[in-house]
């Protein structure tokens, strides 16, 4: 399994950019992979075709009317290990002994 965390947004449509924010989230809710949506990124959990495709889509629901798009991209690979997006923070939070703020 994959975690790929990412950011996309236009770079040619002002301060606020919720409205293209909110596209590529409706694309990650409709590709029934798991996420977890921050205030800086959105994190993926899936095979490495799944989350890859969804980022393309992503950008490709953009492109429609963006001229230009920043997109970072950042990915964790643990083979034979699902269900990171929970574990990887439930790790740490044991270790401190208490919950971290989500």
């Amino acid at each position: 399994m994959v975690l790929l965390e990412f950011s996309m947004f236009p770079l040619d449509k002002g301060e606020s950019l919720s409205r293209y924010v909110a596209r590529c989230l409706d694309v990650v809710e409709h590709s029934g992979l798991d996420y977890r949506c921050g205030a800086m990124g959105t994190l993926l959990e899936g095979e490495f075709d799944e989350v890859i495709d969804v980022v393309r889509r992503c950008f490709d629901a953009l492109a429609a009317d963006c001229n230009r798009i920043e997109c970072s991209v950042k990915l964790d690979y643990r083979k034979g290990r699902s269900g990171g997006l929970e574990t990887k923070v439930a790790s740490v939070e044991q270790k401190l002994g208490h919950p971290v703020k989500r």
